[in-house]
């Protein structure tokens, strides 16, 4: 099926097809801030090394992320409440952490198995964190929907057929 402006925005307008669509902008923000403070920290400044950055680059990629998706995408304002909102997010958060970090430091030992030039090591290191975050990012949306946006009108197999 072919997703066409119409359709795409026929999409948005239904309560899951919007909040998809916001999770995912705020997916991309989120990943654009990832890259930028991991490009800095390990590219140019080579503060640490692979998995130090890669955690700092997460974490504060993670801030935006949950003030974006709360407010955003959930609709939600307000104090945030810690078991209902803080807890589950970070808990889901730093599980993609765990998977980033673990797959920042197999391109760590392959970076210096194959005497890596530091530029070749930054993009595996890049590559590396958006694959683990990308490899879960479809299981924190429907987590999140769950936690934080309550049961949608609509289910997601509705949303496909549009046209």
């Amino acid at each position: 099926m072919r997703y066409t402006p119409k359709r795409l925005w026929q999409l948005y307008q239904t309560p899951t097809g919007g909040k998809m669509m916001r999770y995912t902008a705020v997916s991309v923000i989120s990943t654009a801030v990832s890259f930028t403070v991991l490009s800095i920290v390990f590219g140019a400044l080579r503060l640490w090394s692979e998995v130090p950055d890669v955690f700092v680059a997460n974490v504060v990629a993670g801030l935006c992320s949950y003030n974006l998706n709360r407010r955003w995408v959930w609709g939600r304002t307000g104090r945030s409440h810690l078991v209902k909102e803080v807890i589950p997010f970070w808990a889901m958060s730093l599980t993609g952490m765990a998977w980033s970090l673990l797959a920042a430091a197999e391109a760590h030992h392959l970076a210096i198995a194959h005497h890596l030039h530091h530029l070749v090591r930054t993009v595996l290191v890049l590559g590396a964190n958006v694959g683990a975050w990308g490899s879960l990012w479809v299981i924190k949306f429907l987590v999140f929907n769950r936690v934080f946006g309550g049961k949608a009108k609509r289910a997601v197999p509705e949303l496909v057929n549009l046209g």
